[in-house]
């Protein structure tokens, strides 16, 4: 396939069905944090860009919303020229500055508070992760609780840095701001937004 090809083709099948499929996906793993929704929209970005990945910039970002792309993503230019063809959304270098920051590369996720927090007045100006992973089967699992869970939550994404847990112990002391996540797996997506937090065992 050509360098052009690559940046025309791979987008939603059908935009408005399967961006409403994902946008209510995202929205509903937001709401029960830590629960797993299927995720069927595919697409075929240019590697090593999931079809998952890809969906949701494809659902979420405009051209108002600047995107940051981990290391391995920002290596390979066709990944920055198809964004900006099917999305329009401006790719930036600064953390701070990205609405959405796409991350394949779980284990290398940099630190949270790199990304915007957005303000006391405006916390909805911060980053959304969206996190490429293996699964969601890890066999230890975190122990949520917050609101949309009813009592204990098991999410058990996997790989994650070591450090995560404390990670997002210090996003959480800062809500309302914060950053929120999206995790994405092979056919599936779960969230984890600012307001949940991880509990011991």
């Amino acid at each position: 396939m050509s360098e052009a090809a690559q940046v025309i083709d791979g987008g939603l099948g059908d935009p408005v069905f399967d961006a409403q499929e994902a946008f209510r996906a995202v929205m509903d793993a937001l709401a029960n944090p830590g629960t797993v929704r299927p995720l069927g929209v595919r697409t075929a970005p240019p590697a090593p860009l999931t079809s998952e990945l890809a969906a949701l910039a494809l659902t979420l970002c405009d051209h108002d919303s600047p995107v940051w792309l981990d290391a391995r993503l920002a290596a390979v230019p066709e990944i920055q020229d198809w964004l900006s063809f099917h999305t329009g959304a401006p790719v930036t270098t600064n953390k701070s500055e990205a609405m959405f920051a796409l991350v394949a590369e779980a284990m290398a996720l940099p630190s949270l508070g790199e990304f915007a927090l957005g303000s006391d007045e405006y916390p909805d100006r911060s980053t959304t992760l969206i996190v490429a992973i293996a699964g969601f089967d890890d066999a230890s699992g975190l122990r949520l609780k917050g609101p949309g869970i009813k009592e204990i939550q098991i999410f058990a994404p996997h790989p994650l840095p070591p450090d995560f847990a404390a990670q997002w112990a210090d996003n959480r002391t800062k809500f309302p701001r914060g950053i929120d996540i999206v995790f994405v797996a092979p056919g599936a997506v779960a969230g984890l937004p600012r307001s949940c937090r991880i509990v011991e065992a």
